[in-house]
């Protein structure tokens, strides 16, 4: 098995906000990531795609095609934006690195022409960085809206 990993990054602020915590708990738990007006990361996305090479080609994946891939499904709807407001496949989601994980695997898993998605993984920070390998996971989605102000629940 061969795994080809394509590296993406984009600039992004969100906010870490439980809608169903009291805004003291959200405090206690976000800390600065739940600022009111959110904060901005510059985020690093790795997608690793398996497989046995085409003979005709030596490619598990063409990477030019899976950067597009990347690009129309991830990049150009999460660069620049707030992702709690700006990114329809986020709203009601806490954005952190580990849901971004899961939510971006969503975003590709039907759409590579060749391989399989093998790993997500999202640097938030140098330090900070998450790996998904498509294992089941439930991830709440509240109420839009709900993500930055006022109560929710899971819708």
């Amino acid at each position: 098995m061969i795994y080809v990993t394509r590296k993406s990054t984009f600039s992004a602020a969100h906010r870490l906000y439980n809608p169903t915590f009291t805004d003291e708990r959200n405090d206690a738990v976000f800390d600065k990531c739940n600022n009111l007006w959110g904060h901005g990361h510059n985020y690093v996305l790795e997608v690793t795609v398996k497989g046995l090479p085409d003979p005709e080609t030596g490619y598990v994946i063409d990477l030019k095609e899976l950067k597009d891939i990347l690009d129309d499904a991830i990049i150009q709807k999460v660069d620049h934006k707030h992702l709690n407001h700006d990114v329809e496949f986020l709203f009601g989601i806490i954005p952190t690195v580990e849901n971004l994980c899961v939510v971006f695997w969503d975003q590709l898993r039907n759409r590579l022409p060749s391989g399989e998605l093998h790993r997500i993984r999202v640097y938030e920070s140098d330090q900070n960085v998450a790996d998904y390998y498509g294992e089941p996971v439930s991830i709440p989605r509240y109420a839009v809206g709900a993500s930055m102000h006022g109560e929710g629940v899971p819708a």
